[in-house]
């Protein structure tokens, strides 16, 4: 269906907005609102229907909302005080009342969407959820996390399987979603959910494979094993759950998954304890995973995920905490990254990794084929498409860099990097010059948990951009309050993987009109 208002025209099968003959960068959720409300013209949307039907039920403060309506109104050049496009009903809802001629599609347009998910090509897509930890020991969550991430990793070696990626799927956890919403929210055929508990040298795991369109348990099982067995464990949790698949599906692959594993636990154990340091974002628990997964690598130099993380951690360390980004250490994490992917060249995860090292080392051409590899393993991994976006945008591509933004966010909008995401959109945007839409990009990752100080940075710099100063000395003053090393000397440092010398320069010189010195 096709929307003609104005001098706009959505395209809602293309997921497009154009003016004329240019294509406006929205998020997700503006135009999913903008469908919403051009499809339900006729009447008031409750705020309620909007809510379940953007957020999926899931609970958001009424800010969310109005910032969503903001934002569209921003885009169509209306606002709160005319609503010449949107009429706000008081306390009640919204409803759409410029003039719309809508038409079908014209047949033979086979165009693909750029910003949504992209097609399955008839594959089935699977989605493992972390397993619950039944141990009543907070310190056993690493445990139950391995093992399902483990399976994650495994079943995405099965290239006739489009498997959610371990970001996406973990994202969902401690909301309260029925198997609908995460069959919908999760686009997925398949859900895969399970338990651990421990108890001793014993581990006890419980598995069930869902049909995600029907709600019907296909299979579960339990295994009680000795910790050791650990790994002989997933390969039989792995290969049933394929086997099982199979029949559901036509295929007639039952080869067992090669595996690039540790060969004893503790080094599994110091790899797992490493990326669960690893995701929590801050400068202390990076350099403690730094260790572990250095101490990974020295128990197994085979174990091709210590080394890949490492190298990650590390650039990580540069960009946002106390790690010195020395040539010495770029090295190093290009060696690492390196030995992961010669000892299992066919992980999307190594190939992402590795494009962050090349990035940082302002290698920009092969990281982008390092993401571009990422994304033909697993078109559903999110943080490649972000670190695509990342690459475009460094070499001055921008809208091919905010359509791989936006596709991120579409494909795992509960991303526990989704700060990430947004904020490394919003300094495309600035360097594109859209300071307005970097300004909200910003607003809306400051509210995600973890969010780093670069996202305040970002802020200051697109209010100077749109003569907001006053806002702007605000913000830095807050900024600085947080972190009181944030001086000119310690950004220019820290942006050492940019290059391109009026990006480094406009930046620079809209934090020193903020008043940074």
């Amino acid at each position: 269906m096709r929307y003609l208002f104005l001098d706009f025209l959505l395209d809602t099968d293309q997921f497009q907005l154009h003016r004329g003959d240019e294509r406006i960068a929205a998020e997700p959720q503006v135009i999913e609102l903008l469908i919403l409300l051009l499809e339900q013209r006729e009447r008031m949307v409750s705020k309620e229907e909007i809510y379940d039907s953007i957020w999926k039920g899931r609970i958001v403060s009424e800010a969310a909302l109005s910032s969503r309506i903001k934002s569209l109104r921003q885009l169509l050049g209306d606002d709160g005080r005319t609503q010449s496009v949107i009429k706000t009903v008081h306390r009640k809802g919204f409803r759409f009342v410029a003039p719309v001629h809508c038409d079908e599609e014209p047949e033979g347009n086979e165009s693909e969407p750029k910003d949504a998910p992209p097609a399955r090509n008839n594959k089935p897509t699977i989605a493992v959820l972390p397993f619950a930890n039944l141990s009543h020991q907070p310190q056993q969550d690493y445990l139950a996390d391995g093992i399902s991430g483990d399976i994650i990793a495994h079943l995405a070696r099965h290239r006739w399987i489009n498997v959610v990626a371990r970001n996406t799927t973990f994202g969902v956890r401690g909301q309260n979603l029925s198997l609908a919403q995460l069959a919908q929210q999760l686009n997925t055929d398949y859900l895969v959910e399970g338990s651990v508990q421990q108890a001793g040298n014993r581990v006890r795991v419980t598995t069930h494979l869902m049909d995600a369109h029907s709600g019907h348990q296909l299979w579960a099982d339990r295994y009680d094993r000795e910790i050791e067995d650990i790994f002989a464990l997933q390969d039989e949790i792995t290969e049933t759950l394929v086997a099982r698949l199979e029949p559901e599906i036509g295929y007639a692959e039952r080869h067992k998954v090669v595996q690039n594993r540790p060969a004893n636990l503790e080094a599994w154990d110091c790899y797992h304890l490493g990326t669960h340091h690893f995701f929590k974002f801050t400068g202390d628990d990076n350099l403690e995973a730094q260790r572990l997964l250095k101490r990974s690598q020295e128990l197994d130099p085979h174990f091709g995920d210590a080394f890949a993380w490492w190298s990650y951690a590390v650039i990580l360390g540069m960009v946002y905490w106390d790690v010195k980004p020395t040539q010495d250490m770029l090295d190093a994490a290009l060696a690492a990254s390196e030995r992961a992917l010669n000892l299992d060249p066919q992980n999307a995860t190594f190939y992402a990794l590795k494009a962050r090292v090349l990035l940082a080392r302002r290698e920009y051409d092969s990281a982008i084929t390092g993401n571009q590899m990422a994304i033909e393993l697993n078109p559903t991994f999110a943080a490649a498409h972000c670190g695509l976006g990342d690459s475009l945008a460094y070499e001055g591509r921008y809208e091919e860099a905010m359509e791989c933004f936006n596709r991120a966010i579409a494909l795992s909008p509960n991303d526990p990097q989704l700060w990430a995401f947004l904020t490394y959109g919003a300094l495309a945007l600035l360097f594109m010059g859209d300071f307005q839409q970097a300004l909200q990009w910003t607003e809306r990752a400051s509210q995600i948990p973890n969010c780093q100080y670069w996202t305040l940075s970002h802020k200051v710099v697109a209010l100077v951009e749109l003569d907001r100063l006053g806002e702007a000395q605000v913000q830095l003053q807050q900024l600085q309050k947080q972190l009181p090393e944030f001086t000119l000397p310690f950004v220019a440092e820290k942006l050492f993987y940019l290059k391109r010398s009026e990006q480094i320069e406009g930046y620079l010189s809209a934090l020193q009109k903020a008043g940074l010195s």
